[in-house]
C-alpha cells in the first residue's frame, strides 16, 4: 500500500476540532439538540467526547488519572465520580439539563472479563450504555481504514484490529503499553513513575529519551509481528496516547518491515471514535 493511499485528513481535521471545543465549547442555537458522546477510559487518561447530530466535535474534557490499569477498571467509585464530574462540567458547559446516551470502549477481547464494568462506570456516571466496542474498532470510525490494521498503543495494552475491505476479521490485545515505557524510564533516570510519566509527556524530551524506550519498543514490535502474522496487512496505523512519542512509527516499521503511520494527534483518535459509535438509544 502506498503512503498516498492512507488519507488523515478527516481524522486530523475532526481531533484539530475536538482540541478547540475543549476550550471553547459550542453551544447549540436548537431547543432540543442531539448530542452523541464517547467516554474512554483509558489507563492514562480519561476521555470524554461530546458530537452534535451532524456529528462534529462541540465539547470534550480529559483528565490524566489511574483508575484503569493495563486496561481494567481498578478504581470502580473514583472512576464512576471522575466520568460523573466530567459530564456535570461539559453539560454546564452546552447549556443542556442532560447528556442522555454514552458509548464506550474496551480493549480486544477483553467483553467477558471486563466489558461489563467499564459499561456501569459509564452507566453510573448517569449516562445510558448506546454501545460498547474494541478500541481499535472504534479508532478506524475516524481513520477509515479498509485493508491493515490499526493498533492502538495505550497505558497499559497494545490492541490490534485487522480490516479487511472494511470489516474487522481479527481483534487482539496485549499487556505493554505507556506504564511500560515509564516505567523503563524512572528506572534509566533513576526517577518517580509519576516524574518519569510527566517527563514522558513532554515532546520536547522526546529526542533525549527515545533510545531508552528501545527495549518497550522492541516489545510493541514483537506482539503486532505475531498477531498479524497469518494476515495479509500491509501496513499499520498507530492511536493511542502511546503513539504520540515522536519517531515510534517510524522504529516500528523498521522492526516489522511494513508501513507504518499515524496521524498528527493519535491521543484523541479512539475517544472520537467511540463518540462516532454512539447512538441515541440504550442498547448495552
Amino acid at each position: 500500500m502506498s503512503e498516498k493511499s492512507i488519507n488523515f485528513d478527516y481524522c486530523d481535521t475532526l481531533v484539530e476540532k475536538f482540541e478547540r471545543v475543549v476550550e471553547h465549547p459550542i453551544r447549540s442555537k436548537k431547543k432540543d439538540p442531539i448530542y452523541y458522546v464517547g467516554v474512554d477510559l483509558g489507563t492514562a487518561c480519561v476521555v470524554v467526547v461530546v458530537l452534535d447530530e451532524n456529528f462534529e466535535p462541540v465539547a470534550g474534557a480529559y483528565k490524566y488519572a489511574t483508575v484503569v490499569r493495563d486496561g481494567m477498571v481498578v478504581d470502580y467509585v473514583g472512576a464512576i465520580h471522575m466520568v460523573r464530574e466530567m459530564k456535570e462540567k461539559l453539560e454546564e458547559a452546552l447549556g443542556v439539563d442532560e447528556l442522555i446516551y454514552a458509548a464506550a470502549a474496551i480493549p480486544p477481547g477483553t467483553e467477558n472479563v471486563d466489558g461489563g464494568a467499564v459499561a456501569n462506570v459509564v452507566r453510573g456516571a448517569g449516562f445510558e450504555v448506546s454501545n460498547v466496542l474494541d478500541e481499535p474498532t472504534a479508532a478506524n470510525q475516524v481513520l477509515k481504514l479498509e485493508n491493515g490494521a490499526v493498533v492502538d498503543i495505550g497505558g497499559g495494552t497494545t490492541g490490534i484490529s485487522i480490516f479487511k475491505d472494511g470489516e474487522v476479521i481479527y481483534i487482539a490485545d496485549e499487556p505493554t503499553g505507556g506504564t511500560h515505557f515509564s516505567l523503563v524510564l524512572a528506572g534509566a533516570y533513576k526517577m518517580p513513575y509519576e516524574e518519569a510519566e510527566l517527563y514522558k509527556r513532554d515532546e520536547k524530551n522526546h529526542r533525549e529519551i527515545f533510545p531508552v524506550m528501545g527495549p518497550v519498543i522492541d516489545k510493541c514490535a514483537t506482539i503486532i509481528k505475531r498477531q498479524i502474522e497469518g494476515h495479509d496487512v500491509d501496513s499499520i496505523c498507530l492511536v493511542g496516547g502511546t503513539a504520540c512519542l515522536t519517531g515510534i512509527e517510524k522504529a516500528l516499521e523498521k522492526r516489522l518491515g511494513i508501513p507504518v503511520y499515524k496521524p498528527k494527534n493519535p491521543m484523541f483518535v479512539t475517544p472520537l471514535g467511540i463518540a462516532l459509535s454512539c447512538k441515541q438509544e440504550e442498547m448495552y
